[in-house]
């Protein structure tokens, strides 16, 4: 083909003023996004999971959030007509805890959490304490028929609560019957089953969960009623879709424990209307979940006697103060390069203590596996559990046991030096309250009066490491 001389950049006919449309495609398996089909995706390594999206619909909302459309509201006149009602309590005081003092009305809730580790289970007990405030609620299966979510209702006594259920994938149809009923609580289980006919691809593609969040937020926002998505995880541990998705909600709560463990944790990580990182804590029987008002004595309940490796930490889950056993272990390696193995910790973290103890103690690690395991399952983040993780690691170094009524917390920083740990009085109290008489905890930060507790107060890791282990 020859290319005639002026046509080259000349946009083609029926384009001119028009922007052209542009075609994208995403990843099924990690919401990674793409401007061409590809067989094997460069983010996370998977085949075959890349898929076309479609576009979204840009029509405008029936209706808008406050006031006439395209009108603004200033904050100081609304009205006493337009403030929210209050929020509603389901009864379950861990649960209440992490949406932050009850449900919301008008708002949006994803959780997450592996397979099998009791989503389901514990929104069918949430949805019957609900209705049972007098809240109308339905309860939408896109995974099981309404005679089996009866039949799980039945096995945890709840069969005679007034919850209304209904096995539905289609999107429309779903909204169609809560604009009918005018629920107060919807509960969708889970978000990638369902299918929106005005989406043309697979159910469970990012275009569908997508598509699917987008328009039961909106629903949300519009009636009044708050819906509780459930949404699949990947095999990081990360809610399966695009991450917009999360943007979307008000509320991100994730559904943590191990398969070996009774224990099970509802964490916070996202919360327009309370704090974030909050827990509650339940417990796996054979009637379903059971909540946990004292997490601390439940965590260490299967502590036995003081052993080396074995060090208690006080640390503080969003707004309550939890004590958790750490564990270590520290032998010979007989490979070239010695293991670093970590369970509920940042192992990069980790890394740095112990490079820390090494530059600042002379305390070589060179040669020796490391394994470092949170009891009871816990995930811990807070960098105040820097102390304890070195009490572990030096107590199983050292073969030496910490006593076994002393707590530790505090933060390292690279020069060896100890931060002090925020809400270090609460941490005091709640390791009196359990029965411990000593704590040590970085010079600084407010104490308080806690009666009956003998404080050590050391301002750098080698004045901890010669008052504890008697060396550095």
């Amino acid at each position: 083909m020859i290319a005639h001389k002026g046509l080259k950049n000349r946009p083609t006919s029926g384009t001119k003023g028009r922007m052209v449309k542009t075609t994208s495609f995403s990843c099924s398996a990690c919401g990674a996004t793409h401007t061409r089909w590809s067989g094997r995706c460069d983010a996370c390594g998977e085949w075959n999971t890349i898929t076309q999206d479609a576009p979204l619909s840009t029509g405008p909302a029936k209706k808008s959030l406050g006031g006439k459309r395209g009108q603004s509201i200033v904050l100081s006149d609304l009205s006493t007509e337009e403030t929210p009602p209050p929020r509603t309590l389901c009864g379950v005081e861990e649960l209440d805890r992490v949406l932050g003092g009850g449900l919301v009305p008008a708002s949006a809730l994803l959780v997450g959490g592996d397979p099998g580790i009791g989503k389901s289970t514990l929104l069918l007990q949430a949805a019957a304490r609900f209705a049972r405030t007098g809240l109308k609620t339905i309860y939408v299966s896109g995974e099981e028929a309404s005679a089996q979510v009866r039949m799980r209702a039945r096995r945890l006594g709840l069969e005679d609560a007034p919850v209304q259920l209904a096995a539905e994938t289609n999107l429309r149809d779903i909204l169609t019957t809560l604009e009918a009923e005018k629920p107060g609580l919807a509960i969708i289980d889970s978000i990638q089953t369902m299918w929106a006919d005005n989406v043309d691809s697979a159910p469970g593609s990012v275009s569908q969960v997508r598509a699917a969040a987008h328009e039961l937020t909106s629903f949300a926002k519009r009636h009044g009623v708050s819906i509780i998505m459930v949404g699949h995880v990947t095999k990081e541990g990360q809610i399966a879709g695009p991450r917009v998705v999360e943007h979307m909600v008000d509320t991100v709560l994730y559904f943590e424990g191990e398969r070996g463990h009774q224990f099970r944790i509802l964490r916070a990580v996202k919360n327009r209307f309370g704090p974030a990182d909050e827990i509650g804590v339940f417990e796996m029987t054979g009637k379903g979940l059971a909540q946990v008002t004292n997490p601390s004595a439940l965590f260490l309940s299967e502590r036995g006697k003081p052993s080396p490796g074995s060090a208690v930490f006080a640390g503080i889950e969003g707004t309550r103060p939890v004590l958790v056993e750490l564990q270590a272990l520290v032998s010979p390696s007989p490979h070239s390069q010695p293991r670093r193995t970590v369970v509920g910790w940042d192992s990069g973290r980790l890394a740095m203590i112990l490079a820390v103890l090494e530059a600042r103690c002379g305390i070589p690690f060179a040669g020796l596996d490391v394994y470092l395991n949170v009891a009871g399952g816990l995930k811990v983040s807070e960098p105040a559990a820097d102390l304890a993780v070195a009490a572990a690691l030096l107590s199983a170094r050292e073969d030496t046991a910490l006593p076994a009524d002393t707590v530790v917390f505090g933060e390292i920083s690279l020069s060896g030096a100890l931060r002090p740990a925020p809400q270090t009085e609460n941490r005091l109290k709640e390791a009196q309250k359990l029965g411990f008489t000593s704590a040590i905890a970085p010079a600084g930060g407010k104490t308080g009066t806690v009666a009956g507790l003998t404080l050590t107060r050391p301002s750098d890791l080698v004045g901890f490491v010669g008052e504890t282990f008697g060396a550095g």
